[in-house]
């Protein structure tokens, strides 16, 4: 029978598959749940010090809204605008989630001010969870942004926060750096566990009947990963730290491509909406009979076997890739039946 034990951030896991975060983990049924089907770990909901401060913003107007309303009437409640009652909420929940499992628990944060990175993340260790995931992104707001500035100061933080913390942390980042390979080097000289590969913004649309901004939630789908898959096997045998892959990966068959290409791991997230949480346990049983299929005994036996440092192919990781698809587009149009 194939093992499909692995390793992320130094912590073995049963198999590849990680729940990501999102408000499937915060109940604690789904979690029981998700232990049941076979899922080797959970990154709980992100912890976003801007949801808190925008919460703790409406709050703070509606105690002042009948504010000095005479003379007799200087203030109708007291003015606090402390975080804390929120910040709070969030890690007893965690502690709730760490303690209703047996398997690894990770926590996530991302915070907007840089003294806060460090104080969240030692609050978060002592709830007992497993290791720390930063999720790392900058929206483009002012051409005047510099990315180096931006790059700087995310190693800083991490830098921080592991000089704060005993346990692992691993950073979850966007693919929109000027060149990711660098950004992701820089990081792991700063002490980085793993490299969670990528981020998935939401990103904004128009309804042209309202004439107005609206945030559709799209789900991924498996021509998504494909850009994790990359990284991945770029990063193979070029990094110390674990790599996960994130984003589109949807079935068994999507694991097995990612660990081919060197990732330990993986999260998801979509199709555990799509398809419940008892995908899980078939994908489990899908990776584990190819593996027999293909006699392989463990993850490690053909983890990176596809990797830019492992394949005899280079090209799919080149740009000649590219070039080649452009000069065989009569392909294409033949089967879109663009041209006989």
């Amino acid at each position: 029978m194939a093992d499909l034990k692995t390793r992320y951030m130094g912590i073995e896991l049963k198999n590849p598959i990680i729940i990501g975060a999102s408000n499937i983990v915060t109940d604690i049924d789904n979690l029981k749940r998700i232990e049941k089907a076979g899922a080797a770990a959970i990154v709980y909901k992100s912890l976003f010090e801007e949801q808190i401060q925008l919460e703790n913003l409406e709050l703070f107007e509606r105690k002042t809204e009948y504010s000095e309303r005479n003379a007799e009437m200087i203030n109708l409640y007291p003015l606090s605008i402390s975080g804390t009652p929120d910040i709070m909420e969030h890690l007893i929940a965690l502690k709730k989630a760490k303690d209703s499992i047996s398997i690894p628990v990770f926590a996530s944060i991302n915070a907007v001010l840089d003294e806060n990175w460090v104080e969240y993340a030692k609050k978060i260790e002592e709830t007992g969870v497993n290791g720390l995931e930063l999720n790392f992104y900058s929206i483009p707001e002012k051409v005047d942004n510099g990315s180096e500035d931006i790059e700087k100061k995310q190693v800083q933080i991490l830098r921080d926060v592991k000089s704060a913390v005993s346990i692992p942390v691993s950073v979850k980042i966007s693919p929109f750096h000027t060149y990711p390979l660098n950004h992701i080097s820089d990081l792991g000289n700063a002490g980085a566990d793993a490299f969670v590969l990528f981020n998935r913004l939401f990103q904004p649309d128009i309804d042209i009947h309202t004439e107005e901004h609206h945030f559709p939630y799209s789900l991924s789908n498996s021509e998504d990963n494909r850009l994790p898959l990359r990284f991945a096997g770029l990063l193979f045998g070029n990094t110390n730290a674990s790599v996960c892959a994130n984003t589109g990966i949807m079935n068994g068959s999507d694991v097995i491509k990612m660990v081919l290409a060197g990732a330990d791991c993986v999260q998801i997230v979509s199709t555990v909406y799509l398809n419940q949480i008892e995908v899980v346990s078939s994908m489990i049983r899908e990776i584990g009979k190819w593996m027999d299929s293909k006699g392989y005994k463990t993850i490690e036996s053909f983890r990176g076997k596809l990797s830019q440092k492992n394949s005899e192919n280079k090209l799919p990781y080149h740009r000649a890739q590219y070039m080649d698809f452009m000069m065989t587009t009569s392909q294409i149009l033949k089967k879109y039946k663009i041209i006989n």
